[in-house]
């Protein structure tokens, strides 16, 4: 097989950030965030650290699904602005040193695409994935189970992703089957158009100058592909041409499994609250709580950075390890989220804003790429009980809407998100508590959460063993959580409510006689005795220092 070229360099040393558009900043006074109201707050990014944001999608769209039923992929939503508001906001975060990444929504669109509606009415277009005859005898027969009956002149029933108005693309079945027609091969026309399609998708945007694409559920293109073969191998075919093509370009997965889409071809996939070893259960999360939004069906567990204490990062840790082994050295990376979209914030359920320090100290010195849900660096909240919008409830304890309120800006009327008149035209509403944080007040707090994720990524950066390249060595794998970083940088995490005491006695460990606090709270080092109190987190420098003349 042909190797991939390396991973852009400048991925390793990224600090994503998440930005949901339509609650960020609106520049127009209608409710909804737009590319004007990003680019007015890019000096916010900048100032915080971060140099990569991925927009979630901004693609023309009827919004039944908060714009991931794709209508048009070359063009944006009015919503959100004009293609010159974007690549205004491209152009004003190069200017900062700050890449943009669009989310590709690969395996389906709108059922309001021109796509879908030319293959609604042809059956000999292939696009999609229909049958075009209903099973049993009569045309009054149902259509086969989890198809949805035509809504054109064409015969029989089309495949959904998700909602019904999100038909699946036709990238082909691993497995066909002569009594199920629909299953066409992956080489079949329709599958390859839609290759193609996906190759003219990204070709036109990164023309434009953006740096690459979040691919939402990219493990689910080819159908009944129990091993993902056929569907490694459609991003292995992508990467090369995207390799040739446009070398500087990042392709980050919605994939959940790191082990199986970084040698596929993604250079980056995220550890999500499903996929992988642990299919089916949160266990691999190390934030997932099952508050706020949940996936229904999921076993309980015992969540590591909740205050009870009963949690284990060991089933992470080993995960992680599983994953960086089959990945190697510079063949891609991991990449770990506060929170996205789609599930829930840190500051949810039992946890609370004191927690979240000790969750930024680990996320942020871990060896995966950091990704930042947009207000998770102040610690807003994930909010129950909102309306269901845009498709946001997705089960009877499943609605992302909480994870989506407008971002909380300063004290000034909705939060300075939207100059709009009334609350009640805003996209969502906002966090109601009289003190919720806002970006404003943690600026002038220099103890604030805001400046220590800013402190953290400052080090991060100016600290290459603290990065993703860097070794680790787990020290104490329960409470406290401990480990070192190149050999150097001792960190402390303590995120239940209660103290916890370990003693760092291996024959390898490192002597921590001359431990130097960099960033930290509450946790002491005498010795080889490690001490955290409640909610506790610290980063230390091992090296001795040289006496002073």
């Amino acid at each position: 097989m042909t190797p991939f070229r390396p991973a852009p360099s400048w991925l390793a040393d990224a600090v994503f950030y998440q930005i949901y558009p339509q609650s960020f900043a609106d520049s127009d006074g209608d409710g909804i965030g737009d590319f004007a109201g990003i680019t007015g707050r890019l000096d916010h990014l900048a100032w915080l650290g971060v140099n990569t944001v991925w927009l979630n999608p901004c693609f023309a769209s009827p919004f039944r699904d908060a714009g991931y039923d794709v209508s048009d992929y070359l063009s944006v939503a009015p919503r959100y602005g004009t293609d010159d508001d974007l690549a205004r906001l491209v152009d004003e975060a190069r200017r900062r040193g700050i890449r943009v990444l669009l989310d590709l929504v690969a395996g389906h669109t709108s059922d309001e695409h021109p796509w879908f509606t030319a293959s609604a009415d042809d059956p000999e277009d292939h696009r999609y994935i229909w049958t075009d005859t209903h099973t049993g005898s009569g045309t009054d027969a149902p259509p086969p189970a989890g198809f949805v009956a035509s809504p054109g002149a064409r015969p029989g029933a089309y495949l959904p992703n998700f909602f019904d108005s999100q038909p699946a693309l036709n990238f082909g079945y691993a497995r066909t089957d002569p009594a199920e027609p629909w299953r066409q091969a992956p080489d079949a026309p329709g599958p390859l158009a839609n290759r193609a399609a996906l190759r003219e998708i990204m070709d036109h945007w990164l023309g434009l100058g953006l740096a690459g694409f979040r691919v939402d559920m990219a493990a689910s293109l080819v159908k009944d592909d129990a091993g993902k073969t056929e569907t490694r191998k459609l991003w292995t075919e992508l990467r090369h041409w995207l390799d040739a093509a446009h070398p500087e370009a990042a392709l980050l997965a919605e994939w959940g499994d790191p082990a199986v889409s970084v040698p596929a071809g993604f250079h980056t996939d995220f550890f999500l609250q499903f996929g992988g070893p642990t299919e089916g259960r949160p266990l691999r999360s190390l934030w997932n709580n099952r508050q706020g939004t949940d996936n229904d069906g999921w076993d309980p567990v015992d969540c590591f950075f909740d205050p009870g204490g009963k949690g284990s990062p060991s089933t992470f840790v080993d995960a992680w390890r599983e994953a960086v082994a089959v990945i190697g050295d510079g063949g891609g990376h991991v990449a770990l989220p506060t929170a996205n979209h789609d599930f829930a914030r840190l500051n949810c359920g039992p946890r609370t804003a004191e927690q979240l320090p000790a969750a930024f100290a680990f996320q942020l010195t871990w060896p995966t790429l950091p990704a930042i849900y947009y207000g998770d660096e102040i610690g807003m909240r994930f909010i129950p009980g909102l309306p269901d919008t845009e498709g946001s409830v997705l089960g009877p304890r499943y609605n992302r809407a909480g994870s989506r309120t407008p971002m909380q800006w300063d004290d000034g009327p909705n939060a300075g998100f939207s100059a709009v008149s009334t609350p009640d035209s805003l996209y969502l509403p906002l966090d109601p508590s009289p003190d919720r944080p806002t970006v404003a007040a943690q600026r002038a707090d220099e103890s604030s959460l805001l400046h220590l994720v800013r402190r953290l990524i400052a080090l991060r950066r100016a600290t290459p063993e603290l990065g993703a390249a860097g070794s680790v060595d787990v020290l104490h794998s329960g409470y406290p959580f401990v480990y070192v970083r190149g050999g150097r940088y001792l960190v402390v995490v303590n995120p239940r409510a209660t103290p916890a005491t370990c003693t760092a006695d291996a024959p390898d460990t490192p002597d921590t006689t001359h431990a130097r606090a960099l960033e930290g709270s509450g946790v002491a080092v005498d010795g080889r005795t490690i001490t955290a109190q409640g909610f506790a987190y610290g980063v230390f420098d091992l090296t001795p220092q040289e006496p002073s003349v």
